[in-house]
């Protein structure tokens, strides 16, 4: 009888034993699917050609993520941005990511956002002084030496390059002032602050370049022209609207810079059609006064009603940590958005419970349109739920995150949680001329191979153009035009891909 009992038994674990792993791996596949579903770009439903450029995009995805898995020390996206940007060029998957049609860019920094070779150029530009110290540099254009005090002593540029032994190496030492990015050197950890300090002595060395007016006219053309190569067909610019000047003296308010801009546009546009053009979001630093900020709300509204297809809103820049939180500036904010729009930077910090990331609370308070880097949101479960209720967009810049010391391996970066949740996210690069990236294939790049999920696809690409489209401060009409410049140029991008001869060693179906 006993040995009746064990027989039973072990027919019974066998039978078990058989059964089980079909339904578990049903539900595991449901899960999974479950996850995809929810997923940013999960609902997107691919057409014959996009699949098969899809299983193209996929095999050289696999292949090189396949690469790193078995050998993560050789995997790029664990370390700094600048220790393998040089190598992003021979990557596969990037040429097809350079070639996609991106839609537009929502977080961008108006004196950051051109290339430091191209700044260099611009200082061929005739009658520009350099005061130089050991590690920044003031700009200047004047027919005369600058009277504005200098440690060191004024020096025409032309004259310093001239002399120099080797001008192409003042050339590089000159670019080395426009950007935090510099070849074979050890990146190891910087601290915030510090790389801050770093950060705003480029951001100042750039803008003493640009603020004469006809080099910010050159240097405007030039920046639309590197956004348009890039595949971005509309862009929505954050500017303080510094006062331009003349080789004379003369000073230009601010509306002059906003039509600087609106006629450098216009121009760009005829000659390039499927551009739709731009938005401003007018800025003013956290750190400064209350009363400062309410003079530039005022701008703001004041340039608003006079050119209200340019002006999208208002936000508060710089460091977050350092800055005044939105909480000081509530009454003023409060009063401004029932007049204008505000984009708010909030949540740019890795740490938790303090103003800053706070700052999530007042921004979903005061109705931010879309939300700036948002870093710190998965530490709010109840913010990000109120956030998609609300359907307030994150501007999401994972390089500038990198670089700016927030995160190291981007494979942390809380991007992959807000993509897996399928929240409304838009990537963007906040300010790519600083670290001499490309205007946003690079983010895109990073945020496909680095953060995304290695199952991500092109419907995870696609939904992320679509949503800059549909988060965009664009009119319904432009809007509209936008969506039909994108569709034609992703379906030129599509059949590019599929009868691109290189592919044909994947052996897809």
């Amino acid at each position: 009888m006993l040995t009746l009992a064990y027989t039973t038994l072990a027919l019974l674990v066998t039978i078990t034993a058989r059964t089980i792993p079909d339904n578990y791996n049903q539900e595991r596949r449901a899960l999974l699917a479950e996850e995809t579903l929810t997923s940013v770009g999960g609902k997107q439903k691919l057409n014959d050609e996009e699949t098969r450029a899809n299983e193209i995009l996929m095999k050289l995805k696999t292949n090189e993520l396949n690469a790193s898995y078995f050998n993560p020390q050789h995997f790029n996206f664990s370390k700094h941005y600048f220790s393998y940007k040089k190598d992003i060029e021979k990557s596969r998957v990037y040429q097809i990511i350079r070639s996609m049609p991106k839609g537009a860019v929502l977080h961008v920094h108006s004196s950051l956002m051109l290339h430091p070779d191209i700044l260099v150029k611009l200082t061929y530009e005739e009658y520009l002084y350099a005061c130089y110290t050991h590690d920044s540099i003031k700009l200047q254009f004047s027919k005369a030496t600058p009277a504005r005090p200098c440690a060191n002593k004024w020096a025409l540029v032309s004259e310093l390059r001239n002399n120099s032994s080797d001008p192409n190496a003042f050339d590089a030492h000159l670019r080395d002032y426009f950007t935090l990015y510099r070849e074979n050197e050890d990146y190891d950890y910087v601290d915030i602050n510090t790389v801050w300090k770093r950060f705003n002595k480029v951001y100042y060395a750039i803008k003493s370049l640009i603020t004469y007016r006809p080099v910010r006219e050159k240097y405007w053309y030039e920046t639309l022209k590197q956004f348009y190569n890039d595949n971005v067909m509309y862009i929505e610019v954050r500017s303080g609207l510094p006062d331009l000047y003349e080789l004379d003296g003369t000073k230009h308010g601010k509306r002059y810079l906003v039509e600087l801009y609106k006629n450098g546009t216009d121009k760009f546009i005829e000659e390039h059609p499927d551009f739709i053009g731009i938005k401003l979001i007018l800025t003013r630093d956290r750190a400064q006064s209350i009363n400062h900020v309410l003079e530039a709300i005022n701008v703001t509204r004041q340039l608003k009603a006079e050119m209200p297809d340019l002006i999208a809103g208002f936000d508060l820049v710089g460091q977050e940590d350092l800055g005044r939180p939105l909480s000081d500036f509530i009454p003023i904010l409060s009063e401004a958005k029932e007049e204008i729009n505000l984009y708010l930077h909030a949540g740019e910090t890795a740490w938790l419970g303090t103003s800053t990331d706070e700052n999530l609370v007042d921004a979903i308070l005061l109705g931010s349109k879309r939300i700036g880097h948002g870093y710190a949101l998965t530490k709010h479960p109840s913010l990000m739920s109120a956030l998609i209720k609300k359907d307030i967009a994150l501007e999401v810049n994972v390089i500038s995150n990198v670089v700016l010391s927030l995160v190291h391996d981007v494979r942390n970066h809380p991007l992959a949680t807000y993509l897996a949740l399928g929240l409304p996210v838009v990537l963007s690069s906040d300010d790519p001329g600083a670290w001499s990236a490309e205007p946003l294939s690079h983010d895109f790049f990073v945020a496909f191979m680095g953060v995304a999920s290695k199952r991500a696809d092109l419907r995870m690409l696609k939904q992320l153009a679509i949503n800059s489209i549909v988060y965009s401060a664009l009119e319904e009409d432009r809007k509209s035009r936008l969506f039909a410049v994108f569709y034609d140029r992703w379906d030129r991008f599509i059949k590019d891909v599929i009868s691109n001869e290189s592919y044909r060693d994947l052996e897809v179906s």
